[in-house]
């Protein structure tokens, strides 16, 4: 590992002046993924600025009944917080799908956003990739891809992003706030992420040296009402090979609201709004479920070896959904 300066910051406005004053520098949270990317090689930073202790570990309501989720809150806490819990309870479940007890207790929300595709490819410097060596080539698409992107990929990229956490917030409209030396600055997580397109090295739309420091999940009565599924190659904890976060609210066995993300099927969680346009106003029944699904599945474009994919997420959909709307007519 390359040898590296480490600075612990006292405030938001001095770690942002920390980066600022080093390019070349990185925040350090929980260092879960980090750490583990300067260990392979893949991330080299000259500097770690800790922000750890900085005052961005609070879970609090807004005036407007949002709820404001600090960047240093740990996985842990946001999953047990009785907001999160009763509010948006698909978070609580997709906080904890996600890694073992132990790297939940470090790993942070800001953190976890930006963690980055566990693509072996983009792990093995050895190899070539176009996150890491921007035209270098991808060679998943013709390589190992089975747990690849079915949805918005592009020759350039086919990795998908690992989070659960996104998922969740994704389908709950959440905005991402940061602060940069110049000022303040938020966007829809829909947004946050950027399309691989042919540069899949820039990753969000983060100005350089921005420090995430909230994350505010607006009210949303459906949200009460959600779950999370995520379907993955063993018991124990693994990353998805496809999630589902939904909410519904079912009247007269009429959708009245959905929501509706998908996980590890593109480089960012994948808001299904052609889903949920097909689903609101229609029938709460299995038929239409499918025809949702359908919808926003038909734009897949899967490789030889991911088309598997498909189907789950399909069938995912399907069950979630029904499941939601049983409970909404108890």
């Amino acid at each position: 590992m390359r040898e590296f300066d480490y600075r612990r910051a006292d405030d938001v406005t001095g770690a942002v002046a920390l980066l600022d004053a080093d390019p070349d520098a990185r925040y350090l949270g929980g260092g879960t993924n980090l750490v583990d990317l300067m260990k392979n090689g893949v991330e080299a930073p000259a500097r770690l600025v800790d922000v750890r202790s900085l005052p961005l570990d609070r879970i609090e309501t807004g005036d407007d009944g949002s709820v404001r989720v600090g960047a240093t809150v740990t996985n842990s806490d946001l999953a047990a917080h009785p907001l999160i819990r009763d509010r948006y309870p698909a978070l609580t479940q997709a906080v904890l799908a996600g890694a073992s007890g132990q790297l939940r207790n470090m790993a942070t929300v800001g953190g976890n956003l930006l963690q980055r595709t566990r693509c072996g490819y983009f792990t093995d410097i050895t190899r070539p990739c176009n996150k890491r060596e921007p035209g270098s080539g991808c060679p998943a698409v013709e390589g190992e891809h089975h747990n690849h992107a079915v949805l918005g990929a592009s020759e350039h990229c086919v990795a998908v992003h690992p989070s659960d956490m996104g998922v969740a917030l994704t389908a709950f409209d959440a905005v991402v706030s940061w602060r940069t030396a110049e000022g303040a600055g938020e966007a829809p997580l829909t947004d946050f992420y950027l399309p691989v397109g042919d540069t899949p090295h820039r990753e969000t739309v983060l100005p350089p040296g921005a420090l995430i420091t909230h994350v505010t999940l607006p009210p949303a009565r459906v949200a009460a009402r959600s779950r999370y599924r995520k379907v993955r190659e063993r018991a124990s904890y693994a990353f998805a090979i496809g999630s589902v976060a939904a909410a519904l609210e079912v009247d007269d066995g009429v959708v009245r609201d959905a929501r509706l993300a998908l996980g590890a099927v593109a480089s960012r969680p994948w808001r299904a709004r052609l889903a949920e346009r097909v689903l609101v106003g229609a029938p709460a029944t299995a038929e239409y479920f499918t025809a949702a699904a359908d919808a926003e599945l038909a734009a897949a474009r899967p490789l030889p070896h991911n088309g598997y994919k498909v189907t789950l997420l399909r069938n995912l959909v399907v069950a979630v959904l029904t499941e939601l709307a049983e409970e909404t007519s108890r």
